[in-house]
């Protein structure tokens, strides 16, 4: 079996989803291919499991300062490129399309009427989360936006019977580093750097680790300031206290399996973020900010340590079902799932 992995790569969810799907699908036999769009090829990094992957333009939103900037995201886009691009990929030799809200794949397989398969948050939205009522034309815009036969949403909680778990990578207990100072994980990839840095100098007995896009690690009083790392970011969501970031649903899941207390902000104007946001208040498994207020922070600091909040493992059955050309539906595949232990 042969299939084509389209993955959106705005954000780092969709790429942490992929790579901890594609182990599973290699252990059954499946060939993988993937075409990444949705960020300029060069701000891609430790990319070097997925080999000789595609890259696209696709489409992404454009954001400054913790918000999302409507006229600039209108501006970028470039539709002609978008109709190019789905023109000219060629998707005939591929047995099926897996796509995780990746517009690329999901149009070209609906072109030439290959069978495609939808993992993503996104796909989720389409059902009123936490007693939210869905936005009326939502559905609709995400079955345009990446359209997909089979849509398969994720949750962190089986509320309808046709969403799945998270995919999160495997991890393994760290050993505790005694020379180590206990330390925050912030990661705010949407919000000014200055502004952040500044935020997190007014609770200067405590030590925060700030990954963000910078060229090399540099300290500012309190603060350490890394450079983006899929080896190092895991393994210090592992050792830190509570972890401080955006509502994206990728590193909200680790830190919630990983039983670290939580401290969030959504990206203002994306409705993802917003009902994440949503959710994880409702289930009392995150604290929320809006601006940068001292008081906020040092609130949520002197919390009690969250306890690990286990979910089932979906990438094995997945793959199988995958493998088996999807034949069981998609609620008895989630039914399943959830009767798993992670």
């Amino acid at each position: 079996m042969k299939i084509l992995y389209g993955v959106q790569a705005t954000g780092n969810g969709h790429i942490t989803r992929a790579r901890a799907l594609l182990p599973s699908l290699q252990q059954q036999g499946i060939e993988v291919d993937f075409l990444f769009s949705g960020r300029p090829k060069q701000r891609l990094f430790d990319m070097e499991m997925f080999k000789d992957y595609r890259w696209a333009r696709g489409f992404t939103f454009a954001t400054a300062k913790g918000k999302v900037n409507t006229l600039a995201t209108l501006t970028q886009l470039q539709p002609w490129q978008f109709y190019r691009d789905v023109s000219q990929l060629d998707v005939s030799d591929y047995d099926l399309i897996l796509t995780d809200f990746e517009p690329v794949t999901a149009w070209a397989a609906k072109r030439q009427g290959i069978l495609s398969v939808g993992l993503a948050r996104q796909y989720a939205l389409r059902y009123p989360l936490a007693g939210q009522q869905s936005a009326r034309w939502l559905k609709t815009a995400v079955s345009i936006f990446a359209p997909a036969k089979l849509m398969l949403g994720v949750h962190w909680c089986p509320e309808f019977p046709s969403l799945l778990p998270p995919l999160l990578a495997p991890v393994s207990p760290l050993p505790v580093d005694g020379s180590e100072l206990p330390f925050i994980l912030v990661y705010l990839p949407f919000e000014q750097l200055s502004a952040v840095v500044n935020w997190l100098k007014q609770c200067p007995s405590w030590h925060f680790k700030l990954y963000a896009n910078v060229n090399a690690l540099r300290t500012d009083d309190n603060v350490t300031i890394l450079p983006l790392s899929r080896h190092a970011f895991p393994a210090d969501l592992q050792r830190c206290r509570g972890v401080i970031c955006n509502s994206g649903f990728g590193l909200c899941s680790e830190a919630l399996v990983a039983g670290k207390k939580l401290l969030i902000k959504s990206l203002q104007g994306q409705i993802e973020q917003a009902y994440n946001t949503f959710t994880l208040l409702k289930m009392g498994k995150a604290q929320q900010f809006k601006t940068f207020s001292p008081e906020a922070l040092l609130n949520w600091l002197y919390q009690p340590a969250a306890e690990p909040f286990p979910m089932p493992d979906p990438a094995t059955a997945v793959a199988r079902w995958l493998k088996q050309g999807c034949v069981d539906t998609v609620s008895d595949l989630a039914a399943t799932i959830w009767q798993q232990q992670r």
